[in-house]
């Protein structure tokens, strides 16, 4: 069972450039000893013969035919826009004049 020791938090902390107090280290050395616990049980479990699994359920992509169409003609597009002006569409400023 790894355990980190004050020394190790302290060098943690130096490598991160970030100042600890006593009781930051104590509680940094606490909470990562709970980690490395946790990641070892973890371990424990995983054998050989347990196939490693990203996500536990199949996904499949469901993804419509990719089937090329024609494109809509200019003309079609701009009847449905309510004002164009030479060939394009007309569309509200929103930015002042600066």
């Amino acid at each position: 069972m790894p355990t980190f020791t004050r020394e190790e938090i302290i060098h943690l902390g130096d490598l991160a450039r970030i100042a600890l107090t006593d009781e930051e280290i104590t509680r940094m050395q606490s909470e990562l000893n709970v980690i490395a616990e946790s990641i070892n049980s973890v371990q424990e479990v995983a054998t050989d013969d347990v196939v490693p699994t990203a996500n536990p359920v199949p996904l499949e992509a469901y993804l419509r035919p990719d089937v090329p169409v024609k494109p809509l003609d200019q003309a079609e597009v701009l009847a449905a826009a309510p004002a164009t002006e030479d060939g394009m569409f007309v569309a509200p400023q929103i930015l002042g004049e600066e």
